[in-house]
């Protein structure tokens, strides 16, 4: 080889170990940076600072403020209030086939299907309870309970037809 080619490799060589060199510590930078990162929030602290960062007043700016999302709020609430699902019957064969049989056939979500096995416990605690956890919601332990089954424009009564049909027809 030539002198020049030699001096060429020598040169490429430092070259090389030097970007390995600098390559391998920004790594070991990267490591103990990432190390050093604190680890999630407590929940305390995180309500703390949104508590003391929260805005002191609201802005009321016509057309485009809060008031304006208040009255469209209320307004969607008595749409829903004023709607009655299925023309407003009482039948709690109709809700349920329309409605609660999506759940209560199959047992999504945990939802007891219609028998004395996954009732009897149920029925124990009072229709009352039955009633309030079917309009409320309910979560528990064997599932899931959607308010009013899902269908916000049922109203108690109907909800309350379709609990006692559901009781009626246990096998």
């Amino acid at each position: 080889m030539r002198n020049y080619d030699l001096e060429f490799l020598k040169r490429f060589s430092m070259v090389i170990l030097f970007l390995t060199v600098v390559t391998l510590g920004l790594m070991v930078g990267a490591w103990f940076l990432h190390k050093s990162l604190p680890v999630d929030v407590p929940e305390g602290v995180a309500k703390r600072t949104e508590a003391r960062i929260a805005p002191v007043g609201a802005v009321y700016a016509g057309a485009t403020g809060a008031a304006s999302q208040a009255a469209a709020t209320a307004a969607a609430a008595a749409s829903a209030a004023a709607q009655v699902a299925y023309g407003g019957t009482t039948d709690g064969s109709v809700i349920y086939q329309n409605l609660c049989a999506g759940c209560h056939t199959s047992g999504a979500g945990g939802a007891p299907t219609l028998d004395h096995q996954h009732w009897d416990a149920r029925i124990a605690q009072g229709t009352e309870t039955l009633y309030r956890h079917s309009i409320e919601g309910f979560t528990g332990a064997a599932g899931v309970m959607p308010p009013r089954g899902g269908n916000p424009a049922l109203n108690d009564e109907q909800m309350h037809a379709a609990v006692d049909w559901m009781i009626d027809n246990l096998k």
